[in-house]
């Protein structure tokens, strides 16, 4: 889940006091300008994970990655989907899954990023064998 925090000390105060009796709570916040807070925790077994900014969501860069692979869902169907997925039962978090499968180099966060600034063309050019960013 992200959150915009715009004050993440209030933000992880408030973080600690609602979720800190779930089981696995754990939070982290950041040193650098906006110091971002992230906590992750269980509830009747089902992981949650939440990521507080002082930017807003729209700019953030789990919602920039969450937009791109949205769009290339839709744009690679069900064989895309299901590579995707078996990269991600295999262990790979998700950002390092969708590069795996579109055979990104480099840091895979990045990438993403990098994707997120194209058009669907674009998209589609390195979603075909041997495509990459830019081609």
């Amino acid at each position: 889940m992200l959150c915009h925090a715009p004050d993440p000390d209030l933000f992880a105060a408030a973080l600690w006091a609602e979720c800190g009796r779930f089981e696995h709570f754990a939070m982290w916040q950041w040193r650098k300008a906006d110091r971002p807070v992230v906590a992750t925790f269980s509830v009747e077994g089902l992981p949650f994970e939440i990521f507080g900014q002082a930017r807003p969501v729209a700019g953030q860069h789990g919602w920039r990655h969450f937009t791109v692979e949205q769009r290339l869902l839709g744009l690679g169907g069900t064989a895309f989907r299901d590579a995707v997925l078996a990269a991600r039962r295999a262990g790979a978090k998700t950002e390092p899954a969708f590069a795996q499968v579109l055979g990104l180099e480099g840091d895979p966060y990045r990438g993403m990023l990098d994707l997120a600034e194209m058009d669907d063309a674009g998209l589609l050019e390195v979603m075909k064998p041997g495509g990459s960013p830019g081609a």
